[in-house]
């Protein structure tokens, strides 16, 4: 069976790796026919070069060609939407109507045309000017930027179309992407597309390169090489962490979205209010997708009381009677088993399935319970990430308890307070509001977390576990830009020398600058 080949320099190529792997189709079980390979140091060395020279022609290109690429690729997907969801589908067993087709592939060509607005404003750079002194400063492109993209989006966070990707192309750097092994087609339709794109506008041909596997100590030696400009990872802890730790190690940045279980407070006022109406809102937020969403509301905390246990049972009958869903792949069904079961070894009560299910990829709708006192004991443990149709809900007897509970959470993506709308809940809302807040990237109210639009006010982070830096997002252009840029400043450099955003005269119509201290365009 042949193997696969890589893109290196803009050429479809031979991997030096002789070792090869798989996907599989998670619906049926049984390993897909074609095998990609596992790169070597050897293929590393050769898309680390070219990344460094197409860095350098990136440059020296400017906005233009760049936005182009990007409206381009973008419209590429949508020709190709009936092949790409077919592809997907296959190798990640995610619906092709209407999670791939309707939301999913036009979320991710919306976000590359986004994109391309923010590289011809050139507004996502802060070009700053100070006219007095002389001085200037704005973001550059930082250099080739490596992007690890997760199982679960195929489309609109993979590594070679993705909104990592959508962020490092725009702000002028090439991109070595490392396929998920979950969906390696997948990626590969992505990347020829990409390269047809790139052909079609004259970009450097090493601006997206794509590999699909590497051994964890090249992977670790990738990112921290002398010729990477940053890294943006979506995945597991484990793997994020030991990547970050090589990273930080050389000095690079690399920015990461890890685990969540996004916290959801649910008030008395809200259950008697309205108690029916938010079981069928939470079920179909946490089981959506099978629950493996990054934003899933894997964390429910309630206050004791008989709509609380109203609440707790309507949940569980519906979790008993809806239909599992599908997960992603054997390990996503084994990590989510293994959560389950640390859960419970630690004392959460199951309501409801727990157990995998046999002959498919599939663990049966979980909904566990506990006690605030029971996760005040370990609240480490009780945080435990149940990627998948899995929920846990923790019961406090006081206001106090449910403030403590907020206290001891790790950083989360989201968190979200449902409230009574008569009020009634309102000095217990501002009572826990503040330390939810500093817990989360992003703070809902009355609205389950799990869509996160495209929009630039949108935060897509937050404190670690969720993500290694507080500071930044990874959706949202054209904040989340600014991740793969460096801040240079020019002191009483010549304008002829400078780069056009800094110039007196203002490059777009459409570009805010700092001048001064006002902004203008």
């Amino acid at each position: 069976m042949s193997i696969a080949p890589v893109l290196i320099d803009g050429h479809w190529q031979p991997s030096a790796g002789k070792e090869s792997f798989q996907s599989m189709n998670p619906a049926t079980g049984a390993a897909l026919d074609e095998r990609f390979p596992v790169s070597t140091w050897a293929d590393c060395e050769l898309v680390l070069s070219a990344a460094a020279k197409a860095a350098a022609a990136l440059r020296a290109l400017g906005p233009e060609p760049i936005a182009a690429f990007l409206e381009d690729y973008a419209n590429r997907i949508d020709a190709a939407a009936a092949e790409l969801t077919a592809i997907a589908n296959i190798e990640t067993a995610l619906p092709v109507e209407p999670r791939l087709a309707k939301a999913e592939l036009p979320r991710t060509s919306n976000q590359l045309r986004q994109a391309a607005a923010a590289v011809r404003s050139g507004s996502w750079a802060m070009p700053t000017i100070d006219t007095k002194l002389n001085i200037r400063s704005c973001f550059e492109p930082l250099g080739p930027v490596c992007v690890f993209g997760p199982n679960n989006f195929p489309f609109a966070f993979n590594s070679v179309s993705g909104g990592d990707f959508a962020a490092a192309i725009a702000a002028g750097n090439p991109v070595i992407g490392k396929a998920n092994t979950s969906h390696p087609a997948t990626t590969r339709k992505l990347a020829e597309l990409a390269l047809e794109a790139i052909q079609a506008t004259g970009l450097p041909p090493a601006t997206l390169q794509l590999i699909y596997r590497l051994s964890h100590e090249d992977g670790a030696k990738l990112v921290s090489d002398s010729r990477v400009g940053a890294t943006g990872y979506t995945g597991s802890r484990h793997a994020g962490l030991a990547l970050k730790a090589a990273a930080d190690q050389a000095g690079k940045p690399i920015y990461l979205e890890l685990s969540s279980v996004n916290p959801v407070v649910i008030l008395p006022g809200a259950l008697s209010e309205r108690g029916a109406e938010l079981v069928d809102e939470f079920v179909g937020s946490a089981l959506m997708g099978t629950g493996q969403f990054c934003t899933n509301p894997g964390l429910v905390l309630l206050m004791a009381g008989s709509a609380t246990d109203a609440f707790i049972h309507g949940v569980s009958e519906k979790y008993k009677t809806a239909a599992a869903g599908t997960l992603l792949s054997s390990g996503v069904r084994n990590s989510l088993t293994k959560a389950i079961e640390t859960l419970t070894k630690a004392g959460a009560k199951l309501q409801a399935g727990g157990t995998p299910i046999e002959g498919r990829c599939s663990v049966s709708n979980t909904l566990l319970t506990a006690s605030a006192s029971q996760f005040l004991s370990d609240p480490h443990v009780f945080q435990t990430e149940a990627f998948g149709n899995a929920t846990l809900m923790v019961v406090a007897n006081t206001q106090g308890e449910t403030v403590q509970v907020l206290q001891a959470l790790e950083g989360n993506l989201t968190g979200c307070i449902y409230s009574a709308k008569s009020g009634a809940d309102d000095a217990t809302y501002y009572k826990i509001a503040p330390e939810l807040a500093c817990k989360v990237g992003r703070m809902l109210n009355d609205k389950m977390p799990t869509g996160v639009a495209v929009s630039s006010a949108m935060n897509h982070g937050g404190p670690y576990p969720a993500t290694g830096h507080p500071g930044f997002t990874a959706v949202g252009i054209p904040a989340s830009l600014i991740r793969f840029g460096k801040l240079t400043c020019y002191d009483n450099v010549r304008e002829s020398r400078l780069p056009k955003l800094l110039r007196d005269a203002s490059p777009s119509p459409e570009t805010w600058r700092l001048i001064d201290g006002q902004w203008q365009k």
